[in-house]
Order: structure tokens, then sequence, then C-alpha cells
């Protein structure tokens, strides 16, 4: 594959917070002096990529053009953050010239160790979720990304340990010393851990393990049915966290979408071994009393990590000791005036919505747990929970 450089193009996905949208990567090869220019608002992580797509262009077997080298991220308004778009740029910087073939339809997504291999990059349910919506379903993603891109219906996904390996898929050249050695290494594309093999959450506490207290049971089982908040009231040691510990068993498992959510939501945590199947049984969060605003909202600097109200999406958010004063973050914010609610719903870095844009669960007073949306914190029943006597009525598990 010989001739003048021609525009390279390929395809990747920016987050951002759990919206994904199409990025084109474009690379351009130039007659001026040697360069690598990457354009559209990479952050740091970003503009560290070139040093790595060299070394790794390098040790694949197949090195970067030694002429001047413009890559351009579109549309270039958007913020671009993160390692996950390394795959995506050092492929179109090949197209441009003339190294490899077919990579305008597929979408990149997946980190470049100095190596050559392919690594997992945070985030990569929702960007095929994004590329599947956006008529893009052929992705290419890191080995050990597969069982977790797979998850999204419609997606057709190839899975590779190494450039070496995505190189030859797309009719690449590299050096044949270099290659078998990687090869040695990387052998060979496959289909990444198996959902099987992903962790177990571990069996989930059972209301039906809980002796007395049938009043507050039976406000459980009326939340659970209705999809109410939960206000529970008593003395220490009544048994309120226990019994909110197991609201989660007695709610039905998660339908395909909401379960599609929970998990692209815990993707955005890096935890690919977390995120190899689709989490089914309703989440429980528990965030400490102490907690910041971010942590319950979310948050940081560039790319926003979920905080506990997305990370309970689906299922229970248990606000232990909200209403006494000792969930400081939260009594401040819920009791500004409405103008003021798109604030605290704001991330840190401007990421967007609180809940990632999802339905999710909040809770109000000592202790509150429910299904709901994220900025809803309404209470919609209150139940006491008595100490009892002689440990008829007292709640404990059995």
């Amino acid at each position: 594959m010989s001739g003048p450089p021609v525009m390279g193009r390929t395809l990747a996905v920016a987050l951002t917070g759990l919206h994904g949208h199409l990025v084109e990567v474009e690379a351009d090869i130039g007659q001026s002096l040697p360069g690598f220019v990457l354009l559209g608002l990479p952050d740091q992580s970003l503009q560290e990529s070139r040093d790595r797509i060299k070394a790794a262009a390098r040790n694949s077997g197949l090195p970067l053009t030694r002429r001047h080298l413009t890559v351009n991220l579109v549309p270039a308004a958007l913020h671009k953050r993160g390692p996950g778009f390394d795959l995506a740029i050092v492929m179109a910087a090949y197209a441009a010239d003339r190294r490899v073939r077919g990579t305008e339809g597929p979408v990149f997504l997946a980190e470049l160790g100095l190596d050559g291999r392919l690594r997992h990059a945070p985030g990569v349910l929702p960007c095929v979720m994004a590329a599947v919506a956006a008529g893009h379903p052929e992705v290419v993603v890191a080995e050990e990304s597969c069982a977790e891109a797979s998850l999204v219906p419609g997606a057709r996904v190839r899975g590779f340990r190494s450039l070496h390996e995505v190189i030859v898929a797309f009719d690449g050249t590299p050096d044949a010393p270099l290659a078998s050695a990687l090869a040695d290494q990387a052998p060979g594309p496959g289909q990444g851990p198996s959902p099987d093999a992903a962790e177990d959450p571990g069996p989930v506490p059972d209301l039906a393990e809980v002796a007395g207290q049938f009043e507050a049971r039976f406000a459980l089982e009326v939340a659970a049915a209705g999809g109410h908040h939960l206000l529970l009231e008593g003395s220490p040691g009544a048994g309120k966290t226990m019994l909110a510990e197991r609201l989660p068993s007695i709610l039905p498992p998660l339908d395909d979408r909401t379960a599609l959510e929970a998990t692209a939501v815990r993707s955005l945590t890096g935890q690919s071994q977390s995120t190899a199947r689709l989490i089914r049984q309703a989440p429980f969060q528990a965030p400490h009393h102490s907690a910041s605003m971010a942590a319950l909202v979310g948050g940081g600097t560039g790319l926003a990590r979920p905080g506990a109200a997305s990370l309970a999406h689906g299922g229970v958010l248990f606000l232990d000791e909200a209403s006494n004063g000792k969930c400081t973050s939260l009594s401040k914010e819920v009791t500004d005036d409405d103008e003021d609610e798109a604030a605290w719903r704001e991330r840190a870095a401007g990421s967007g919505d609180a809940g990632g844009g999802l339905p999710g669960v909040q809770s109000d007073g000592a202790e509150h747990a429910g299904r709901g949306h994220a900025a809803d914190l309404s209470v919609s029943a209150a139940v006491e929970v008595s100490q009892g006597q002689g440990g008829c009525d007292r709640a404990s598990a059995s």
C-alpha cells in the first residue's frame, strides 16, 4: 500500500458524564518539519497520548511517519478526555500514510501501552451504547473489554490484545521480527473474560431473616411494591439499618434497560470485572453520613466519577442520620430554594445531571430508602421502628 498520503479517518466516542458523543478522528501528513500535533480540545492525558502512540507503534513493528502529522478530533468544540482515543488516533495516522485500510467504519475504543498492548479504557459500555445509537455497531476494543462491550444489543465487537493484531486485521504489514516477538506476548484476538468469570456480588441480605418488626417489614413491602420513599425512625439498635439493607431482597430484578443503564454507570468507575455482565440485582448504596456532596452526587476533575446517587440507580440509596444534622452535605443542599436545585445537581467540571440523566434513588430523614428520581427528596411513607420488649417485637436477624 504505497502512494501519496491521504486523509485518514477513524471514529471514537467522547463521554460527558454518562452521555457519549461520536468523534471523528482526522489525520493528515504534511511536508513540513517532523512533528505530531493534536487538535480538538484534548485534556492532559490525551495530550500525552502522542508519546504513548509513538512508542506503541514502534514496538508493534510499524512506526509512525517521520513527516509532520496533524490529528484533529471533530467536533472541535467538545472537550475530549481520557486515554480511550489512543487506538483511534494511531489507526487514523496509519490510514493517512496508506499503511492500513477499512478504518472509516468501526469505532476504536482502547488505550495503548508502550509495548503495543491494548488496555481497557473506563466507560467502554456507555461508549458502545452511543456508537450503536449513532448507527455504528462495529467496535474494536481491547480483549479485556469484550465482555463489557458485548452487553449492548446490536453491537458487533472485535477484541484484540495488541496493536500488532489490529494492524494485521486491517491489512497492515508490520515488520516480521518484532511482530513475532509481540505474537508470543499477546497471541491473537480473543473474546476477553467470560461473563461467567465476572466478580459475583454475593448473596443479598434477605428480609425473611428478620424476626419481629411486622409493621416495619410491611412498610418495606409497600415501598418496594409502589416505588415509594421510606423513612425509618427509631432508637439506636432498633434495627433500622438492618431493615434498609434487606430492602433490595424484595425488589424485582432490573429490566433490560435499567440493568444496562446501571451497568453503564458502574463502567465509568473503570472496574472492567464488575461490568462483565449486566447488573440484575437492585443495587444498594449506603454512603457515610459525613460524605461530601461530590461523593453523593458525583464529581471530579475532567472525567466525572459517579457518586452514590448514580451508583444506586434502579435500587436503594440509604442515607443514615440524614435528619439530625449529621449528614452535613445533604442537610445544607436540599434546603436551598428551588432555583438552586440545578447548582447542587451539577457535577464538578460541568459534567451534567447528578444522576447521570437517569432516574435514581434518594432519601430524606434519619434513615430513608426507596425508589424514585435522584432529585426527588419527598417522604412518601414513614414508620417507627420500635425497640420492643423481651426481644419479641425487636428486629433481629436469624
